[in-house]
C-alpha cells in the first residue's frame, strides 16, 4: 500500500487512467472486428467505410497513449493491404 501523499495520488491517477484505457481499447477492438467482418462478408465500400472509422480511431488511440504508434501504423498498413487487395480483387 503507497504511504506517501504523492505516491497515493499517483496510484488514483493510475486508476482512472486505466478505466479510460480499458474503455477506449474496447472500443477500438470492435471497430477493428467490424474492419474484419466487413472484409469476410461484406462489399468493398462497407469496407473501406469501416476501415476510414479504424483508421481515424487508431490515430487518436496513438495519440492518447493508449496504443503505441508503432502499432497502430502497423495495423493501419495491414488494413490498408487488403482493402486494397479486395479492390483488385473486385475489379477483375
Amino acid at each position: 500500500m503507497a504511504h506517501s501523499l504523492s505516491s497515493r495520488k499517483r496510484m488514483r491517477q493510475n486508476i482512472k487512467r486505466r478505466v479510460l484505457n480499458r474503455a477506449r481499447t474496447s472500443t477500438l477492438r470492435t471497430k477493428l472486428r467490424k474492419v474484419q467482418d466487413s472484409f469476410l462478408h461484406g462489399s468493398v465500400e462497407d469496407a473501406e467505410q469501416a476501415c476510414r472509422v479504424a483508421i481515424q480511431s487508431l490515430d487518436r488511440e496513438a495519440d492518447r497513449g493508449a496504443l503505441h504508434r508503432n502499432a497502430a501504423a502497423r495495423r493501419k498498413s495491414r488494413m490498408a493491404r487488403r482493402l486494397n487487395a479486395m479492390k483488385q480483387k473486385a475489379a477483375s
